[in-house]
């Protein structure tokens, strides 16, 4: 004869009971695992991760080197547009000339583009050449007066290049001295 227990439930033989204690044991153990990932699964999750910052980190490396070749372009686009306009306005003198042709020192040159009495600052300020490493030497600029020197070597030490002999401006960057 089989025994019979009494449980919330009611009666219950005694091998029917222990069957379902086992089976809420086996639930149980199994619900308080899955609150924690597993070792793969975590892993798995890591190589993605490395997967993807290997793809992006790239992108933004090549985004950052372009948005500063574009700030030396604008930059030498707008400081050659202001050259010339200064050049119209004061009948053919490039700034820091005394006489059409002759000789520009880089103080005055710079200063002719900042403080006109005549017509106001053509620039605020001398814009910085990102590519100088040299923090100093950013916004400085280089005048040499000779119609065969063709363009900076890119190891002047300042920013910016002038030659008064042609009106060419351009940056001073071993990288960039075809700009």
């Amino acid at each position: 004869m089989e025994m019979i227990n009494k449980t919330r439930r009611g009666s219950v033989a005694v091998g029917q009971a222990e069957r379902k204690t086992r089976r809420r044991r086996r639930v149980r153990r199994g619900e308080r695992n899955r609150h924690a990932f597993t070792l793969v699964e975590i892993l798995l999750v890591v190589v993605i991760l490395g997967i993807v910052a290997a793809i992006v980190i790239p992108q933004f490396s090549h985004a950052t080197s372009e948005a500063r070749l574009n700030s030396l372009l604008g930059n030498l686009q707008t400081v050659r547009s202001q050259i010339q306009l200064y050049k119209v306005q004061h009948h053919d003198l490039l700034p820091g000339q005394t006489v059409i042709g002759g000789d520009v020192a880089a103080a005055d040159f710079v200063d002719n583009l900042m403080n006109d009495p005549k017509y106001g600052a053509y620039l605020q300020r001398l814009p910085v050449n990102l590519y100088i490493t040299d923090r100093a030497q950013r916004d400085t600029v280089t005048c040499v007066n000779d119609v065969t020197a063709g363009k900076p070597t890119g190891n002047e030490g300042t920013g910016w290049w002038f030659n008064a002999a042609t009106g060419d401006f351009r940056a001073c960057s071993a990288d960039h001295i075809d700009y």
